[in-house]
């Protein structure tokens, strides 16, 4: 470790770092349970009610190519302020919306503007962050995220007091204003010149040619954290699908899911240290044999107690995983064209958050819940198979 490193410290860059995150989180974790109510109000069906809220995931899919070109151009403080200002726009309709498909607008706008965040603060994070803290930065900003999701949906409870459905949406604008506002006053982030340490002017090389030249990346470790992102997804659709499956009523699940994310969350800090210690390999292999073998284990519980016994140790190791993706990702990326890198990564993880919860529904409905429960499980310990087979042992700048 050289003397830089050991100088360096997450306080001194908390705020730049980490600050817009939490913020654009709470915003949206302030209207995630308030979008399906409000298109219900709208006249939306069920299943329509279901898509609109869909629409976050699908917005940060569709926009993360479109990100890594913003953001290589205008850089990543003024793509967050313009992301900041288009989720305003998307939650302006959310307020004004007098149908369903207006409000659909709104919240594919809000999925939008998370791309462009996420990609941003990765970014920053893997370019400003020594090699020997990268994990820790990494599994904070996953962890800042959470807790942002966690505080949002409280915030919003507490305005709808007075504001009914719509207090959540002006709790989200506030946040996402001020996290635009943070972002106008952090400063831009200088690129380095890897071997001289010297500012150098910003690359832009095409998408075509970086997904070319890194293409084995992605097929190999791409589609392992492909996986990964499938199996965190779905088990937040596995534990109500299940709970209800064994008769456990609504109150009793929802406090199962939330001491599930407790654990979740306390875990992040813990996980980066292990990967910047011992290597990415210690928590990559572990964490996704423990949430395969808990999906598996868990579409076999018949009881409440085995249930609880199992998701907490799905929740230990899904806080295991916080910042994996994005810590593999950034020790992947290539010093030019790592804004492109990033979002071609941020793709592939995305299409396993859509992935997953599809084959956990086709297998559901053409065989039976624990079947899909237990081949959701199967994929975690693939995803463990692939890491120990690719993922290097140790990492270098």
């Amino acid at each position: 470790m050289s003397s830089n490193d050991s100088d360096f410290s997450l306080k001194k860059i908390a705020v730049a770092a980490y600050g817009p995150s939490l913020l654009f989180g709470i915003g949206e974790g302030a209207i995630y349970p308030v979008i399906a109510l409000t298109a219900r109000q709208l006249g939306a069906s069920v299943a329509l009610a279901g898509i609109i809220v869909a629409l976050i995931g699908v917005g940060s899919l569709l926009n993360n190519i479109p990100a890594a070109i913003i953001t290589s151009r205008f850089g990543e403080r003024r793509s967050m302020m313009g992301a900041a200002v288009w989720s305003t726009l998307g939650l302006m309709l959310c307020l004004s919306a007098s149908n369903p498909w207006v409000l659909a607008i709104g919240v594919l706008m809000m999925g939008m503007s998370n791309a462009v965040f996420l990609l941003a603060r990765q970014t920053y994070l893997t370019e400003a962050i020594p090699l020997t803290m990268r994990a820790r930065a990494l599994s904070t900003l996953g962890g800042v995220t959470r807790i942002g999701m966690f505080i949002g949906p409280f915030a919003g409870a507490g305005m709808m007091q007075w504001l009914d459905l719509h207090g959540a949406y002006w709790v989200a604008m506030a946040a996402v204003i001020s996290a635009g506002v943070l972002s106008y006053f952090i400063p831009e982030l200088q690129h380095r010149h890897p071997a001289t340490g010297a500012a150098k002017p910003r690359t832009r090389l095409p998408l075509t040619t970086v997904a070319r030249t890194h293409s084995t990346t992605y097929l190999t470790l791409g589609i392992s954290c492909l996986l990964v992102v499938s199996v965190r997804s779905c088990r937040q659709i596995i534990i109500p699908l299940w709970a209800s499956h064994l008769g456990i009523d609504a109150a009793t699940t929802a406090m199962i899911y939330g001491l599930m994310n407790a654990i979740d969350m306390l875990l992040f800090y813990p996980a980066g240290k292990i990967m910047d210690i011992k290597g990415r390999v210690w928590v990559a292999v572990p964490s996704m044999l423990i949430m395969g073998a808990s999906l598996m284990a868990m579409s076999m519980t018949t009881t409440i107690v085995g249930f609880i016994i199992v998701a907490m140790i799905l929740g230990f190791g899904n806080g295991v995983s916080s910042g994996l993706i994005m810590t593999i990702g950034a020790d992947a990326s290539p010093a030019e064209g790592r804004a492109q890198f990033l979002g071609i990564w941020r793709l592939l993880a995305d299409m396993g958050s859509t992935g997953g919860p599809f084959v956990l529904s086709t297998l559901t409905a053409l065989v039976s819940l624990s079947t899909g429960i237990g081949a959701i499980g199967l994929l975690g310990v693939t995803a463990a198979a692939m890491f120990w087979h690719w993922l290097p042992r140790k990492v270098s700048a």
